[in-house]
């Protein structure tokens, strides 16, 4: 594993934001959805994601996540992809969201 200094992990903005609307996204190779996320004071931002394996779009609707909100954005198809919505591996390439276990004001930032 490759070490970084302690100001290279300050570069990262790592944001929590709630899922305020989530759809199939049908022109992407691997199955993903269209998210917005609500990051407070930085307003809904837009985000391509495959997580259709353990999520529909009706379970992310309200769900709290972790988001790197300074990469640049990124066209996915003919849908900009403004951040990063943060999972895990679930041991067989299947991504688990990176969430809060306790509601905090979005746009808070990781500490």
């Amino acid at each position: 594993m490759q070490t970084i200094d302690i100001t290279d992990f300050y570069k990262i903005e790592l944001r929590v934001g709630t899922i305020t609307k989530a759809e199939v996204f049908g022109k992407t190779k691997k199955p993903a959805y269209k998210l917005w996320v609500d990051l407070g004071e930085f307003g809904i931002k837009k985000s391509s994601a495959q997580i259709t394996d353990h999520y529909t779009t009706d379970e992310l609707v309200g769900k709290q996540v972790v988001c790197v909100c300074n990469f640049k954005p990124r066209q996915i198809a003919d849908f900009m992809s403004e951040i990063l919505v943060t999972g895990f591996d679930d041991g067989s390439g299947k991504i688990v969201l990176a969430t809060v276990d306790i509601p905090v004001p979005n746009g808070g930032k990781l500490h």
